[in-house]
C-alpha cells in the first residue's frame, strides 16, 4: 500500500465522529455538484476531511497553507481521480501561491481556509470569481481576526463560518491538540527534555494555555508574557509565572509562540537570550519570529533537519521549523493529535454543508458555528465513547425559563 494511503486508514480508523458524517454525507448528497476550495495543512487527516466532502457529491480541490505542512505521499495519495490536490511540501512562495491559483481557477462555491489565504487572494487578485462564492468556512484565529478586520471595513463580500471560535474548537483543538503536538514535535526534533527547563509561552489564548498546562505537567518551569490583562490575571491564578517577555527573555531555555501576531521574539529579545536558546512558534504564521534579522546578523548560521542555528560571539540561538508552525512543520511533526482533529473537521464538514444550504441567504460577514452542529458534535463523540449524560427534566427546564420563581 502506497505511504499516504496508510496513512489516511490509520488516522480513519481513530476518527469515528467523521466516519458517522461521512456515512449521512454518502446517503444525502448534501454537498451534490458544489465546487469546494481547500487550503489546509495536507496530510492525513485533513484527507480524511476532503475524501468525507467528496463523498457527499462536492468536487473538491486543495491546497496547502503552509509550505513545510504538506506531506507529498498524502498529496499523491488524494489525487486519485476524485480530489484535486496541488500542495507541495517545501515549495517557493511563488509556487505556493501558484497552487492556490489552481485552486481558485475551479471557481469554488464554497472556500475552506486556515489562514485565510483562498479569501485574501479572491479579493485582492481574483475579484472577478467573488460573485461565484456562497461562503466559506475558517479553521484558525489569525484567519478570524484578518476576516473581522475585513469585515469591520465592509470589505468582506461572502458569509464565512467561525469554525475556530465553537467551543469544540477552542476546549479540544486548541487546548489539547496546539498542547500536545507542538511539545511532541518539540522534544522529538531536539531530544531535549522538557523537566526542569524554564519554558516560556507568550500568550495566554487557548493555544498557550494548553501549552503551559501540559509544559508544567512534563515538569517544566512555565513562565507566561501576555498583552491582555485579564489573560495574565488568569495564568497567574493557574499557578504560572507572569512578565513581560524582554525579561522572560533572560530566564528561558525554551521558547514557544502562540499569539498569531508579529514580531514576538525579535531583535532586543535575541540579544538577552542565554546560549542554547530554543524558539519555536505554535501560533500561525511565520512571522512571530523575527527570522530575517537572524539570517542576516549572525555570524555564522548551522542548518540541519527542522533546526537552524544562529551564532552571535559565543552564544547560539536554535529556531525550529524556520518559525512555521513547530507541530506541522518539523520533519517529523504529525500535526495535532488524531483524535483532536476528529473534533475540528467534523465541525468543518457540517459547517460547511451549513453553508451550502444556507450561504446564499447569510449576510457578507464573520458567523458563529451553530450551537446545534457544536452540540451535535459532542454526543456523537460521547457515543463513540460510551459515555452517557443527563437531561433536564420539564420541571427543571420550566424552572430554568422561569423569571419569577422565587428562593
Amino acid at each position: 500500500m502506497q505511504t499516504g494511503e496508510a496513512k489516511i486508514r490509520w488516522a480513519e480508523q481513530y476518527m469515528p465522529v467523521i466516519r458517522e458524517i461521512r456515512e449521512r454525507f454518502v446517503r444525502e448528497q448534501p454537498l451534490k455538484g458544489i465546487v469546494i476550495g481547500m487550503a489546509l495543512h495536507v496530510e492525513a487527516k485533513t484527507a480524511v476531511l476532503a475524501r468525507t466532502l467528496a463523498a457527499g457529491g462536492a468536487e473538491v480541490h486543495i491546497t496547502g497553507c503552509n509550505p513545510l505542512s504538506t506531506q507529498d505521499d498524502v498529496v499523491e495519495a488524494l489525487n486519485d481521480g476524485t480530489i484535486h490536490c496541488y500542495a507541495k511540501r517545501a515549495c517557493s512562495l511563488e509556487e505556493y501561491y501558484e497552487a492556490i491559483d489552481k485552486v481558485l481557477d475551479a471557481r469554488p462555491a464554497i472556500t475552506i481556509d486556515d489562514g485565510m489565504d483562498l479569501i485574501h487572494r479572491l479579493h485582492t487578485g481574483r475579484r472577478d470569481l467573488l460573485d461565484s462564492v456562497i461562503g466559506g468556512c475558517e479553521e484558525t484565529t489569525t484567519g478570524i481576526h484578518r476576516l473581522q478586520s475585513m469585515a469591520a471595513e465592509g470589505k468582506l463580500r461572502f458569509p464565512v463560518v467561525a469554525v475556530n471560535d465553537t467551543p469544540m474548537k477552542h476546549f479540544f483543538d486548541n487546548v489539547h491538540g496546539t498542547g500536545e503536538s507542538a511539545l511532541a514535535a518539540i522534544m522529538a526534533t531536539t531530544n531535549n527534555l522538557i523537566a526542569g527547563k524554564h519554558v516560556v509561552v507568550a500568550g495566554y489564548g487557548y493555544c498557550g494555555r494548553g501549552l503551559a498546562t501540559k509544559a508544567r505537567a512534563l515538569g517544566a518551569r512555565v513562565i507566561v508574557t501576555e498583552i491582555d490583562p485579564r489573560r495574565a490575571l488568569q495564568a497567574h491564578f493557574d499557578g504560572f509565572e507572569v512578565m513581560m517577555i524582554r525579561e522572560a527573555s533572560r530566564i528561558g531555555e525554551l521558547f514557544v509562540t502562540t499569539t498569531g501576531n508579529i514580531g514576538v521574539l525579535k531583535e532586543a529579545e535575541f540579544a538577552l537570550m542565554r546560549d542554547g536558546a530554543i524558539l519555536c512558534n505554535a501560533g500561525h504564521f511565520n512571522v512571530e519570529i523575527d527570522i530575517g534579522y537572524l539570517e542576516t546578523n549572525a555570524d555564522t548560521i548551522t542548518r540541519r533537519e527542522g533546526i537552524d542555528s544562529y551564532s552571535f560571539g559565543d552564544r547560539t540561538i536554535h529556531v525550529l521549523a524556520e518559525g512555521r508552525l513547530v507541530n506541522l512543520a518539523v520533519p517529523k511533526a504529525m500535526g495535532h493529535p488524531i483524535e483532536v482533529m476528529d473534533l475540528s473537521f467534523a465541525v468543518q464538514a457540517l459547517s460547511t454543508e451549513y453553508v451550502a444550504k444556507n450561504g446564499k441567504t447569510l449576510a457578507p460577514g464573520v458567523h458563529d458555528v451553530p450551537t446545534a452542529i457544536d452540540e451535535e458534535i459532542a454526543r456523537i463523540k460521547l457515543a463513540s465513547l460510551g459515555c452517557s449524560i443527563d437531561t433536564l427534566t420539564t420541571e427543571q427546564e420550566e424552572y430554568m425559563a422561569s423569571w419569577n420563581a422565587g428562593t
